[in-house]
This record gives structure tokens, C-alpha cells and sequence, in this order.
């Protein structure tokens, strides 16, 4: 299945403005386009802090991250 051809497509738009009416497509595409905005801003920001996390520290969260914890432990001796 390729691609849908300009008359499946005309029907498509056809339902969707029979659904949604005219003036209600433009503010769900706005809608949508901030979400979708708003989501880069955030990747954008996690890649930024992820970059300036000090290399120490991301060692030590992957220390701790394979480390059992002292309860665990605790727990199998008893």
C-alpha cells in the first residue's frame, strides 16, 4: 500500500470537516503544533542538562544504579 491518491485523500478531508466542522480544524492544527512545539523544547532541554551533568556525577547514578541496595541485602542474609 503506497501513498493514498488525491481523490482518497479529498474524501478524507471531506470527513473530517463533516466531523470536526470548519471552524474547529484550525484550533485542533494549532493544538497540535504546540504540543509537538512544546515537546522539542522539552528533548531540547533534557539533551542540554544531560550535556553539562559533570562526568563524576553520571558515573556515580550508574554506580548506584547496578549497586543492590542495603535492605536487599539485609533481606538475603537473613
Amino acid at each position: 500500500m503506497g501513498m493514498p491518491s488525491m481523490p482518497e485523500l479529498l474524501v478524507i478531508l471531506a470527513i473530517v470537516v463533516l466531523l470536526f466542522g470548519a471552524k474547529k480544524i484550525p484550533e485542533l492544527a494549532k493544538g497540535l503544533g504546540s504540543g509537538i512545539k512544546n515537546f522539542k523544547k522539552a528533548m531540547r532541554e533534557d539533551e542540554e542538562e544531560v550535556a553539562n551533568q559533570p562526568k563524576k556525577e553520571i558515573e556515580q547514578e550508574s554506580a548506584a544504579s547496578t549497586t543492590p541496595s542495603t535492605t536487599t541485602q539485609e533481606t538475603t542474609k537473613a
